[in-house]
């Protein structure tokens, strides 16, 4: 009998990266983070740019709905922002000690899977390191992939300037993004910044992570970006919803519902262990042989 024969084979793993979404997915939207974040948008467009305060919650509507983040919709409208200064007044001021709170039951549902974990948010670096230093989970994640990773902030490109290695210049664009009804209703060739749900944003995320789309959970909150996910080819996992649609390969009510929803996440990972475990106790009986 030949070497190879005298044990099982290894299973293939189904999964080989999980990819989650930050905010209102590693945490419920009832903790009301998210409420506070969406004031100080509303805030940095009035005190900022100087926007009237009575047209704000519209426009502010329209450019998230249409671009993915307020940011991003501000931006492609003609408002020359500062990266660095719209996060530390949009997050800076976030009261992130007195919303989250650990959460062990997270924790270790993520350490009890050894799969790859990668975080892909819209957000900024010091806001996700925020959040998951709060939720104790910084080193449950492998890598982190965020507003910084997608778009390195270069000027030059802010103004205009074509650049091919940079991925403003490589955007789509829907002209329906803005209401024809806003004043804001010229929408110009190109989006300035990569964000979810753009496809151009997952082409950069898989890329800079190396994720094989079609071996890899994506896990968010936003039906929109789970839609482009499952595009690109990565299955897909709605968060905050017990019920499945276009697009949605599992829905959670809430991220603690992992198990349930997804017990072969772990079954795959016990018969991994089992087929390893047989597999050493083999090589131990061949060598003693």
């Amino acid at each position: 009998m030949e070497y190879g024969q005298q044990y099982q084979q290894i299973p293939e793993r189904k999964y080989e990266c999980l990819l989650f979404d930050v905010d209102d997915t590693l945490y419920p939207l009832s903790c009301g983070l998210s409420r506070q974040t969406a004031l100080n948008i509303r805030d940095y467009m009035v005190t900022k740019l100087g926007i009237e305060e009575e047209k704000v919650p519209e426009l502010n509507a329209q450019l998230y709905n249409g671009y993915g983040t307020t940011m991003a919709g501000l931006l492609a409208i003609g408002y020359d922002l500062d990266y660095d200064d719209y996060h530390s007044y949009v997050h800076g001021r976030l009261p992130y000690d007195d919303i989250l709170k650990p959460d062990p039951v997270l924790k270790y549902l993520l350490q009890s899977l050894p799969i790859r974990k990668v975080i892909f948010s819209n957000a900024n670096k010091e806001h996700v390191d925020q959040v998951l230093g709060r939720l104790g989970l910084k080193e449950c994640f492998d890598q982190v992939i965020c507003f910084e990773t997608l778009n390195p902030i270069n000027k030059r490109n802010r103004i205009g300037e074509e650049d091919e290695s940079n991925p403003s210049t490589i955007l789509g664009t829907n002209t329906n993004f803005v209401n024809e009804s806003s004043e804001h209703n010229t929408v110009p060739p190109k989006p300035l910044v990569a964000c979810k749900p753009s496809e151009v944003s997952f082409e950069l995320a898989l890329k800079t992570a190396q994720i094989n789309p079609k071996k890899t959970l994506f896990f968010d909150d936003s039906i929109r970006n789970l839609q482009i996910g499952k595009l690109m080819g990565l299955q897909t996992v709605w968060v905050g919803s017990s019920h499945r649609t276009k697009g949605v390969d599992h829905a959670l009510k809430s991220i603690h519902n992992m198990k349930e929803a997804l017990p072969d996440l772990w079954e795959a990972i016990e018969k991994t262990e089992d087929a390893h475990y047989t597999e050493q106790v083999a090589i131990q009986t061949s060598v003693r042989a």
